[in-house]
């Protein structure tokens, strides 16, 4: 790399096989500067690269203490500090922003996060079902794992109807306004990993859809053909890894014995 700098974001999701390739692709005397939160999840792939640079002690570290995304007095700045230091998070009723529903049977929390998604999220604080609520689950299997609770929100949210086409890919049925995910970085599209937008636009007879993702600027409409739609996913329902680096106005998450691993 021709280059005297190279910073690299998102650094918890580098495993050591990309962090060796960066590496090996350095010339001697470039400056390195890697940013990210050894806090999130390790990558996918081996290694826990960011952890154990900042553990080994051989590198300059800087640490960012301060919180601008949430008043220091929000309980989910004050719980995730205290889960970073090993501390049982707070529960209390006089709590505005973080809550603890106890279930352990996995249907019933099935049934409970659809019920806050569809009618007591929105009546507590006027949060939109489809734009401002994210289910984040860790795993993709089990009766609360990605696959399953999206179909339950996909029925609860955005039932079938005569107005609304349909396509199945995959096993999946895409619905007009549903919820979706691009799941592969598509560089013809713009579109990358991570994005998330609704389905603006069914063509029936010949499987194509139209997605409309909101940029900075604009909405962008991106068109899909049947043999593209393994790109996409349903994003009711996400998991922890797909969601890291996005905000959320509101977020349900199971924390249950079935995702123990």
């Amino acid at each position: 790399l021709d280059c005297s700098c190279v910073i690299v974001d998102e650094m918890s999701m580098v495993d050591i096989f990309l962090m060796r390739s960066l590496l090996r692709a350095l010339k001697p005397g470039t400056r390195l500067i890697l940013v990210g939160d050894a806090d999130q999840l390790p990558s996918v792939g081996a290694g826990n690269v960011l952890r154990d640079m900042i553990t080994s002690g051989a590198v300059p570290c800087v640490r960012l203490q301060t919180i601008f995304r949430q008043a220091r007095e929000s309980m989910i700045v004050v719980n995730a500090h205290r889960i970073n230091r090993g501390k049982f998070p707070f529960f209390n009723r006089q709590q505005k922003d973080f809550f603890f529903i106890q279930e352990e049977n996995p249907k019933k929390v099935a049934r409970i996060i659809v019920d806050l998604c569809r009618e007591r999220l929105p009546a507590f604080a006027s949060f939109d079902s489809l734009e401002e609520i994210q289910v984040l689950t860790p795993m993709r299997k089990t009766l609360i794992g990605v696959e399953r609770l999206n179909q339950l929100l996909q029925q609860e949210l955005n039932p079938p109807a005569r107005h609304k086409k349909e396509v199945v890919s995959g096993g999946v049925t895409f619905r007009l306004g549903d919820k979706v995910m691009q799941i592969r970085n598509n560089y013809t599209k713009e579109i990358f990993n991570g994005d998330a937008g609704r389905i603006t636009y069914i063509d029936p007879e010949e499987g194509g859809i139209v997605v409309s993702y909101p940029d900075l600027q604009a909405v962008q409409e991106v068109a899909y053909d049947l043999s593209e739609l393994d790109e996409l996913t349903l994003a009711y329902a996400v998991s922890v890894h797909k969601s890291q680096g996005s905000e959320f106005p509101a977020v349900v998450m199971p924390v249950v014995t079935q995702h123990y691993i």
